[in-house]
């Protein structure tokens, strides 16, 4: 659809003078036509005259083209040229872009806490974010994948104030995770508590500063940060993301302190009593602090170090940040008191939010109370579901369910994440996508046929034929708009056409099989393709 849709904006030039970006979609079934445009509706306004008009007069300079009301340009693409473009995807299949070519893009997702267990929003972002990476990787970038998590902080306090009762050799994770619960409700209800789990707070942060060994504290906290690491990193090897960097936020707070405090002298910020705050309101935002009444910076100064910090070491041309919704006005604030003296950094930096995931029957999960679903908890729902419904414990089939389970979905609401129906092997699932790409690896194990001269496509192929070239479009519009769920859906809807086409078209011994081949075969390259970029691996068997 790319050469329509060039043609059709040279055309408008020509004829109005004007620069415009036209939409090209296979057009509806009612029509004698194979691609439509709504090109001249979207021009009444500003050319002054009837769409029926601007599409007749835009048909008269393209040929196999015709105007129909409202206001439609409807292109005819002959089976001799749909016949030549598979066939040239066939005998190569190469579908790239640069449009992020010699660029650097760093995305920073996941951004687990360490002494805090994952959950299952982590997976969600973890998934998301590694998509998006490879989409950009797709379109030529280089891509760092970033992890910031809070090394030090209330929460390491919280968790320290009942982890200092045990013995650093003893630690396992589940410990630490159990810790934080009981620590965060004894800072909610024990006064007592909260004085001393604030003392702590201020001494964890000199242990980190000052790299403190030899004492109760210190040693359960460099062997909690060491667990916590260890975890993380197994968890992301088990479901196939990986990590080019990983930013403690003890890392970032002395840059960002030492901005806030720059900036604080320049107008940038102010002070409210001990305390440095950015007035939002100025802004129509909220007002945050950046460094506390003790002098230590708070969240909102470390994520201004690590804006600085990111660029300090990639000098990214594009910075992408995924976090849950509940960040979207808290990032508002730090991006807007950065934009007034890191503009430009700003500018670069594109803030991407998801909703929570919830399980069938809406429960409110909460990592402070403990009843959260855990990250490692989802993935044994899946397996086990795969290994109730079809006796399978394959691996790549339950990361198949779960990864396409999230994606399908466009990110920024909530999602209901139902285990039961992610294993399904029909409907708009991961599984049902690898069991189409299967079938089709075994038609193409089968086949030997030669070539047919002119031949003409049934209404199966030709749909199959259709869907099949808008894949290019699909990916280059998700990879502008940062959005797997379209690349998700359009891959189950290609699945769905070839599963119209295997019902009604004998491959394998047919008089057509030749043809019939050429079309499995760029079918599963799109689905082997896509399902790459999705984080997903078709397995040999199903």
């Amino acid at each position: 659809m790319q050469e329509l849709r060039e043609n059709l904006k040279k055309v408008i030039s020509e004829l109005y003078g004007i620069d415009f970006e036209p939409e090209i979609v296979v057009a509806p079934e009612n029509i004698d036509a194979d691609y439509s445009s709504n090109a001249p509706l979207r021009l009444t306004k500003e050319l002054h005259d009837n769409p029926f008009n601007i599409a007749e007069k835009i048909s008269e300079k393209i040929d196999n083209t015709f105007a129909s009301k409202p206001g439609f340009i409807n292109f005819k693409i002959s089976d001799e040229v749909l016949n030549e473009k598979i066939s040239e995807l066939s005998e190569k299949f190469e579908i790239s872009s640069d449009k992020f070519g010699g660029k650097t893009v760093i995305c920073e997702f996941s951004d687990p806490n360490p002494f805090k267990v994952l959950h299952v929003g982590h997976l969600y972002t973890s998934v998301v974010g590694d998509s998006i990476s490879r989409l950009f990787e797709y379109a030529g970038a280089k891509v760092v994948r970033a992890n910031f998590g809070g090394d030090v902080g209330l929460h390491v306090a919280k968790t320290m104030y009942i982890l200092k009762q045990k013995n650093p050799a003893e630690l396992t994770i589940e410990d630490i995770a159990r810790c934080y619960v009981e620590g965060t409700a004894a800072y909610e209800d024990d006064e007592n508590a909260k004085a001393e789990i604030t003392e702590l707070n201020k001494e964890i942060y000199k242990i980190n500063a000052e790299n403190i060994h030899g004492t109760l504290i210190s040693d359960l906290y460099w062997k909690g940060r060491e667990l916590s690491y260890e975890y993380f990193k197994d968890f992301y090897a088990k479901i196939g993301v990986k990590f080019d960097v990983f930013y403690p936020e003890s890392t970032v707070a002395s840059l960002g302190l030492s901005k806030v405090l720059e900036e604080l002298a320049a107008g940038v910020y102010e002070k409210s009593g001990d305390a440095v705050i950015f007035n939002g309101e100025k802004y129509g935002l909220h007002t945050r602090v950046f460094v506390n009444s003790e002098g230590v910076p708070t969240y909102e100064a470390k994520d201004v170090g690590l804006i600085f910090k990111k660029y300090e070491d990639y000098h990214f041309d594009k910075s992408v940040v995924i976090t849950g919704n509940e960040q979207l006005e808290y990032m508002k604030v730090v991006l807007k008191s950065v934009e007034q003296y890191a503009p430009e950094l700003v500018e670069k930096t594109s803030h991407l939010t998801h909703g929570l995931v919830k399980l069938p029957g809406n429960v409110k999960m909460s990592s402070r109370k403990g009843n959260f679903l855990k990250a490692v908890d989802v993935l044994k729902m899946v397996s086990d579901e795969l290994k109730n419904q079809y006796d399978s414990e394959d691996s790549k089939v339950s990361t198949a369910a779960y990864k396409y389970a999230f994606l399908k979905y466009k990110m920024g609401g909530d999602i209901i994440f139902d285990p039961e129906e992610s294993v399904k092997m029909t409907g708009n699932s991961g599984p049902y996508l690898l069991y189409s790409a299967v079938r089709a690896k075994k038609i193409l194990a089968k086949s030997n046929a030669s070539d047919l001269e002119n031949y003409t496509y049934n209404i199966y192929e030709k749909n199959l034929v259709k869907k099949m070239l808008e894949y290019k479009d699909v990916l280059d519009e998700a990879v502008e708009e940062m959005a797997p769920h379209k690349l998700a859906n359009y891959l189950y809807e290609v699945a769905q056409e070839f599963s119209r086409f295997y019902e009604n078209c004998p491959v394998v011994g047919s008089a057509e099989e030749v043809e019939r081949i050429k079309l499995v075969k760029v079918f599963y390259n799109v689905l082997e393709h896509g399902l790459n970029i999705l984080g997903i691996e078709i397995p040999e068997e199903m």
